[in-house]
């Protein structure tokens, strides 16, 4: 039989589990992984592996995920790279996706087969009322113009320029894209373009409609200085930490304000918030750009108020200097 995870953020998973089992019985080879908001990524990894323990050595497994390019599916799809001959993740899980999943493997032992049979049940479940209501369908999509493949005279806008330890994850593919309406997100970083793995799992975690890349640093500043043939692009830039967004503009990228999303604790720093945490050279940096003029919003998402930095950074210093 197929092993099932559902992945969620937050309690999601387990309630539609049990809701599952309200309908369908109890069933074998499920398990529900939750990501908890006090949880990094690694957590998230630890639980989705623990889960697979749970199965056969020889079981087939297929991730059921709430939100492509969130934290479940990206670690979900990290996992998932080394056994994709055999497994498979779906998206956009909802409730008659699963009581169809679980109907169809009791006739197929292939993740494959089950992935591929449930996505019409999860898009039949999603009806209106009233009817009238329901969007015509879509016409064919018209041949790609130029401006998608970068080519139309005119300069790149950068709707966005935010540092984030996780890069491309739930919050930027769907809170900010939906906010900021890119039409490339740009991961500018040398050691994430060197890292073909890493590379792969970002393109694939990108929205809808998005084209996603990973450039080095210097490749962005070329780009930057000689932008002519981006007419019509709206850039999203992800920096991994402020000594890449500092060389980046001070290469001569034009960024305006820097969006502070996360920024991951490790040794030797300190976390003055749940989600930010800095070392002395994190702090000099951001000081350095501010005197550049680069302004600092710093938002988790869009709806979120924003933080003083200074005030944050004033308090990581102090913690520092206690160590």
């Amino acid at each position: 039989m197929v092993g099932i995870i559902l992945a969620s953020h937050g309690e999601f998973a387990a309630g539609i589990k049990q809701s599952g089992q309200m309908i369908f019985g109890e069933q074998d080879k499920v398990e529900a992984v939750t990501f908890m908001p006090n949880e990094g990524p690694d957590d998230l990894k630890a639980h989705l592996e623990a889960a697979i323990a749970k199965f056969d050595p020889d079981d087939e497994v297929l991730f059921l995920v709430d939100l492509w390019g969130g934290s479940p599916f990206n670690q979900s799809n990290n996992i998932f790279e080394e056994h994709k001959d055999k497994w498979a993740i779906v998206t956009g899980l909802n409730l008659p996706m699963l009581i169809e999943a679980y109907g169809a493997r009791l006739s197929t032992e292939s993740a494959h087969e089950l992935a591929a049979h449930i996505v019409e049940a999860g898009r039949d479940g999603v009806k209106i009322k009233p009817e009238s209501l329901e969007p015509a369908p879509k016409a064919a999509a018209a041949p790609a113009e130029a401006s998608s493949t970068g080519t139309k005279p005119g300069k790149l806008e950068y709707v966005l320029a935010r540092i984030d330890s996780r890069l491309l994850h739930g919050q930027v593919a769907t809170a900010w894209s939906k906010s900021v309406n890119p039409t490339r997100i740009i991961v500018v970083s040398d050691n994430v373009a060197k890292d073909n793995m890493r590379s792969t799992l970002i393109k694939e975690a990108a929205p809808a409609g998005v084209k996603a890349h990973v450039i080095p640093i210097d490749q962005m500043i070329k780009i930057a200085k000689d932008d002519k043939h981006f007419g019509g692009e709206r850039a999203l830039l992800l920096f991994e930490t402020p000594q890449d967004a500092k060389r980046a503009i001070d290469g001569g990228v034009p960024i305006k304000t820097l969006n502070v999303g996360s920024m991951a604790h490790s040794a030797g720093k300190a976390q003055p918030n749940k989600v930010l945490a800095f070392d002395q050279n994190d702090i000099d940096t951001y000081r350095a750009l501010e005197k550049e003029g680069v302004e600092m919003d710093v938002r988790k998402v869009p709806a979120d108020s924003k933080d003083n930095l200074d005030n944050i950074m004033a308090k990581a210093e102090a913690e520092l200097k206690n160590k």
